[in-house]
């Protein structure tokens, strides 16, 4: 809360005290910004890829206004027998469209950005807000092939068809024989 009697720090910012008024709404200080940048909505445009520029307002964005949850796993590199030890823990604050229906089988599919890309997938579990998976994928993969990769998890539904509902990712370029924790925000799937 910034001080506002005369013994404030010189040079500090006045600020309307009605902004620190709980009483006010707080919506009439919120600004709604985009995914894409840190400009006003109302000002932006960008290039589709036509080439044309079209506003940001005509794009929905009700899927990045809802959070969709966070994907936990563990990563490990053993140097001596040349593995990486991926475990996809479990997801948590999951949420996905209400066109998959109430309870949709869902799993993670797993991919290693390599020229030829390394593919895995979890167990199906019934979509729930926090779903354990508890899964352990090993790989032999060479050190440096690794310094360049990315790994993608696309959470996807089983039933009622099979869609992906959310990603996330990681480079791997800093993996080391202890193993690390990683909390993935999960995004919207990429068009």
């Amino acid at each position: 809360v910034s001080d506002l009697r005369p013994s404030a720090l010189p040079g500090s910012f006045d600020v309307s005290h009605s902004m620190f008024d709980l009483r006010s709404p707080p919506h009439r200080f919120m600004k709604r910004y985009d995914s894409f940048s840190s400009v006003p909505s109302s000002t932006s445009s960008r290039k589709d890829s036509q080439g044309s520029n079209r506003s940001l307002d005509t794009i929905t964005l009700s899927g990045d206004e809802r959070d969709f949850g966070r994907l936990n796993v563990k990563l490990c590199y053993v140097s001596s027998v040349e593995q990486i030890w991926i475990t996809v823990l479990h997801c948590k604050d999951l949420s996905w469209p209400s066109s998959c229906g109430e309870n949709p089988r869902i799993y993670v599919k797993g991919i290693l950005t390599l020229p030829k890309p390394v593919q895995f997938k979890s167990s199906a579990k019934e979509g729930c807000n926090d779903i354990e998976f508890m899964e352990t994928f090993v790989f032999a993969i060479k050190l440096q092939s690794l310094q360049t990769v990315r790994l993608v998890f696309k959470i996807q539904t089983q039933t009622p068809r099979k869609k992906t509902i959310g990603e996330c990712s990681l480079a791997l370029r800093e993996l080391s024989s202890e193993e690390s924790s990683h909390w993935l925000d999960i995004s919207p799937p990429s068009k």
